[in-house]
């Protein structure tokens, strides 16, 4: 099946998609690498180069693990398939997704889970607490949405692009994690601080007791540190290249 979706792709796409196209492929592997992934359910888009506003998302019925550059769908924000494939595409997935595309310029990539830490932050009262470094990084870029069911009615897609606003990561209420990068590099390392947090925090809270605090004001400085410029730097030259070494080693064939 691969092997015929290889073939539709090959003479179709150009440098710049298939460039994103395999960071794209590699961030699936990615999340399946370090168990954020929900059998073949959640989902993580890019942007394809160009005015259209098409973007790839994962055919719906493969594992995380096994989906390659050349398997991802390419959709528009109407959901009709722009090139062929034998796989659907997970409902919700594009009405999350076509939302945050539609409005956001900079979304080159928008990564959604269901991790059970982030789910478990999601649907806590207090939300995300400024417990530790890696929570004060998040908070200030964090936005919440509330829970409306399974995202299949596209009527919700207007009060997600309002509670994200111009923010690059969100809880959803009793659902799930998403982040919002440029590239799938910044995505990706958005959504690992995001999920660190939700784990940390966890982990805390069921020690009980009372937690050490942290003055205002460090965790005023740890907040700009979360959205300064060499966030992106770090992500696109350090952490990605790193993970994608990493999957060379454990899982190869991404690219294909």
């Amino acid at each position: 099946m691969v092997a015929a979706i290889q073939n539709l792709h090959t003479a179709e796409m150009s440098d710049a998609e298939r460039a994103v196209r395999i960071d794209l492929a590699a961030a699936y592997r990615a999340v399946a690498l370090y168990g954020w992934d929900d059998l073949i359910f959640t989902h993580i888009s890019a942007r394809v180069p160009g005015p259209e506003h098409h973007f790839l998302i994962n055919p719906y019925g493969m594992m995380f693990d096994e989906i390659t550059a050349s398997s991802l769908v390419k959709i528009g924000l109407d959901g009709n398939p722009v090139s062929k494939s034998p796989y659907p595409v997970n409902p919700a997935g594009f009405t999350i997704h076509s939302a945050v595309h539609e409005v956001r310029e900079d979304a080159g990539c928008v990564i959604h889970l269901h991790t059970p830490d982030g789910t478990a932050v999601s649907t806590a009262e207090s939300r995300l607490l400024p417990l530790n470094q890696t929570a004060q990084i998040v908070l200030s870029d964090l936005a919440y949405h509330d829970y409306e069911g399974v995202a299949l009615d596209h009527d919700e897609r207007p009060r997600i692009q309002q509670d994200l606003g111009n923010k690059n990561l969100m809880l959803l209420h009793n659902h799930g994690t998403l982040t919002v990068g440029r590239t799938a590099a910044e995505a990706f390392t958005r959504m690992y601080y995001l999920e660190r947090a939700c784990t940390m925090q966890v982990r805390t809270l069921m020690q009980g007791g009372n937690q050490h605090p942290t003055e205002e004001s460090v965790i005023e400085k740890n907040a700009a540190l979360g959205k300064s410029e060499g966030f992106a730097a770090l992500s696109n030259q350090l952490v990605w290249p790193a993970i994608l070494r990493k999957l060379d080693r454990v899982n190869p064939g991404y690219r294909d």
